[in-house]
């Protein structure tokens, strides 16, 4: 649990956020004394709609107030950090900030506060005249009905579609009966569970012991998303948290947690961010949650969603959410295109069309030939025998070396640099036990490149590539000297260093690989002794410690380790020729 914020006032935090809206979306104004988000009155004909209230504790952006805006919110009501509003905010919410000609809506997560402050708010707009209705929201099955007890389930990221389909309803100008009873509807026929791998600390308060924290590879089922308890916690991998989770959700023996009979042709799945679960990650479970819904139960979503709508401030963790599709019986619009509809909020994120959806299209590209075309013998002939050989010693050299350049790299850069050359080395090894080498220069380095430039990534396979590439070219442009000498190498290899500075500003001195390549060259174009040359390029390397650089990641590194160690990529080049 990080306790470490860029605002530690909460009070601040909160006010500064809701009034960051009024920034980014034209929309919506500020009632700062009340802390409500409300769409500003319009006067250009737009056709008279059920106003839609919701809110909470702050924390969980971006619902509610991203939330505000046509198609969806008419306003919400902000608390402090994971602590109801005020009856009073929400009154004044009511009130005074949106309309009541048709109607007032108001939807709410089943947490003790919201329902008895937010009750409040709807009895006395009901004593004034105003016409209002009031739907409690509570998908959570992470805590069952034996512990729930007469407090009923806990309202989570679910609550974002029934805000969703209720605002398209209310967009076209249905009545307040109609909107509740679809919000309602929706709010029956849907299921929600969450999973953290730790709680989290909230800005302006004390750091909490440890007491509570979670191990390293542990992670709670059911964490509410105020740092309340779930059902339990374990180290499990992913594929068996999301069976764990899913079967919550859908299990029709557990009795404690049988909410909801899925047995509708068309299910909506939200997998939900918690707030702090990178993008990336979010991809990979998604990809499980969706394979697992289809292998186990059969299940595949009419409708996925992924991504951020209610968090836990920077939770470490997601949710899942099912929608069973029903009938809404009004004589009018479906679960379906409600929940397709268009709407003008930051806090919504569905860009894929319903036309999109519903093509299904499951069209693919066969093939993998590539672009490029067929190399042509040259007539540089070299002894195949001899050059497989020295190339396998060479790259044989740059795999057991890797632990050390690693190392090398874990001090100046990212770490990265040994697994890379590693992963290229390994690659064209088993290239060139499937695919021998011919005798000719150029079919057999061109051979390589393609293996290279799939295997190898980051700046230096780029750099292999381009000077492989280059490396082809070059030698074929020495085809008359009929046979592969290490003059004719030195010459093609100058030329190849020319056409990589194109592309970048390395040179010697600059601490990369450049400062092994271009003494190897050099003494080889010298002397055509490549042993000569690989103890050059060898003593280069070493003469990159203490180096700084002036390319690279190596450049942000801070404080003198650049003087304990050589560049890595230059130290992997010149071990390569070692091994030549």
């Amino acid at each position: 649990m990080s306790s470490k914020h860029f605002i530690n006032d909460p009070t601040h935090l909160v006010s500064s956020a809701l009034h960051s809206l009024t920034l980014t979306n034209p929309n919506v104004a500020l009632d700062a004394a009340n802390k409500v988000i409300y769409r500003r009155p319009r006067d250009d004909g737009a056709r008279e709609q059920v106003s839609i209230l919701s809110g909470g504790g702050s924390g969980h952006e971006p619902s509610f107030a991203a939330m505000v805006g046509p198609g969806m919110l008419s306003a919400a009501v902000a608390g402090t950090i994971f602590a109801s509003p005020s009856a009073e905010q929400v009154r004044a919410g009511i009130a005074s900030r949106v309309d009541h000609e048709r109607g007032v809506l108001v939807v709410v997560m089943n947490y003790t506060g919201d329902v008895l402050n937010f009750g409040i708010a709807v009895e006395k707009a009901r004593a004034a005249g105003v016409p209002v209705d009031m739907v409690v929201v509570g998908d959570d099955v992470g805590v069952g009905r034996a512990k729930a007890g007469k407090v009923g389930r806990r309202g989570i990221a679910g609550t974002v579609l029934v805000l969703k389909i209720a605002g398209a309803l209310a967009a076209q100008s249905r009545s307040l009966e109609e909107v509740a009873k679809v919000a309602r509807l929706t709010a029956e026929n849907l299921v929600s569970v969450g999973a953290s791998l730790e709680h989290v600390h909230v800005p302006g308060r004390a750091a909490a012991d440890q007491d509570g924290a979670l191990a390293v590879g542990e992670v709670e089922i059911g964490m509410g998303i105020h740092n309340e308890a779930g059902s339990g916690r374990g180290k499990m991998d992913l594929p068996e948290l999301v069976g764990k989770m899913l079967a919550q959700l859908l299990d029709p023996k557990d009795e404690d947690r049988a909410f909801l009979n899925v047995n509708s042709n068309e299910v909506v799945l939200l997998i939900n961010n918690l707030g702090g679960v990178s993008v990336l990650e979010m991809g990979g479970i998604t990809t499980e949650v969706v394979s697992q819904l289809r292998d186990a139960y059969g299940i595949k979503p009419v409708r996925i969603l992924s991504g951020t709508y209610m968090t836990s401030l920077n939770g470490l963790g997601f949710s899942i959410s099912l929608l069973n599709v029903v009938n809404t019986d009004i004589g009018g619009p479906g679960m379906l295109e409600l929940l397709d509809a268009p709407s003008e909020v930051p806090g919504w994120s569905a860009p894929i069309r319903k036309e999109t959806w519903e093509a299904n299209n499951q069209a693919v590209r066969e093939g993998t030939s590539r672009v490029t075309e067929e190399v042509k013998p040259s007539g540089l002939k070299l002894d195949a025998a001899a050059a497989e050989s020295s190339l396998k010693s060479a790259l044989d050299r740059v795999i057991a070396a890797e632990p050390e350049v690693t190392r090398f790299d874990t001090v100046v850069g990212d770490g990265d640099c040994g697994i890379g050359l590693k992963r290229g080395a390994e690659a064209i090894l088993k290239h060139i036990s499937e695919h021998s080498l011919t005798g000719d220069a150029v079919v057999d380095v061109a051979s390589i490149v393609p293996v290279v430039e799939s295997s190898m990534d980051g700046t230096s396979g780029a750099l292999y590539a381009i000077f492989l590439n280059a490396l082809v070219h070059a030698l074929r442009g020495q085809s008359t000297a009929g046979e592969a000498t290490p003059k004719v190498w030195a010459a093609a290899l100058k030329q190849s260093c020319d056409a990589l500075s194109k592309y970048t500003p390395a040179r010697p001195g600059d601490r990369t690989l450049v400062d092994a390549l271009y003494p190897f060259v050099e003494v080889l174009g010298e002397t055509g002794d490549v042993k000569r040359a690989a103890e050059a390029s060898r003593k280069a390397a070493e003469e990159t410690k203490g180096m700084k650089a002036s390319l690279g990641r190596s450049v942000y590194v801070g404080g003198s380790l650049f003087e304990e160690v050589p560049d890595p990529g230059a130290w992997g080049l010149a071990t390569f020729f070692q091994g030549l």
